[in-house]
């Protein structure tokens, strides 16, 4: 088994544990796997190898106050504040792939999936088509047609998925 593959069962793991021990907020899907626990799996489909090619667009300074703020209110549980803090950046940058990503993670947080799946399919649409957050996007929709119970779409979305990986160009 691959370390990615480690990781991600384990990160996954670790969520759904915290989850079932801390109650309040968390609730299973129709396939008994947690939001939390999908989104931790949407992360960890973007690994961490530096040798790949990743774009990076510059960064608003007030979008990535929200951001953050976003994300501080994720690690809280106050998932729903967490969509509203991402949607404000949204209104500043609306066609920000990454941000995109991030609203479409919070969308399954608080059970959205409807959601969660337009923005992934708008962030895939709009980004560089390549590297860790293009895993992401292809992820989140993998996990939601997991939820659907769709395996035709689970199999493209994991195949789309691989064709994210792209070797970066070679350092002399």
């Amino acid at each position: 088994m691959s370390r990615f593959r480690l990781v991600a069962i384990a990160v996954g793991l670790a969520l759904l544990v915290a989850g079932c021990a801390s109650g309040g907020g968390t609730f299973a899907t129709p396939s008994g796997v947690s939001p939390e626990a999908m989104v931790a799996q949407i992360r960890a489909a973007a690994g961490q190898d530096d040798t790949e090619l990743a774009v990076q667009p510059l960064r608003d300074p007030m979008v990535e106050d929200l951001r953050g703020q976003a994300l501080s209110l994720e690690q809280q549980r106050r998932y729903a504040d967490a969509v509203a803090a991402l949607e404000q950046a949204l209104e500043l940058v609306p066609d920000d792939p990454a941000l995109l990503q991030e609203r479409a993670e919070a969308a399954v947080l608080v059970g959205d999936f409807a959601t969660a799946t337009r923005l992934a399919k708008r962030a895939w649409d709009l980004g560089a088509k390549v590297g860790p957050l293009c895993r992401r996007h292809w992820e989140t929709l993998r996990q939601l047609r997991l939820v659907a119970g769709d395996a035709p779409g689970v199999v493209s979305a994991q195949v789309q998925r691989e064709s994210c990986t792209v070797a970066g160009p070679a350092r002399y």
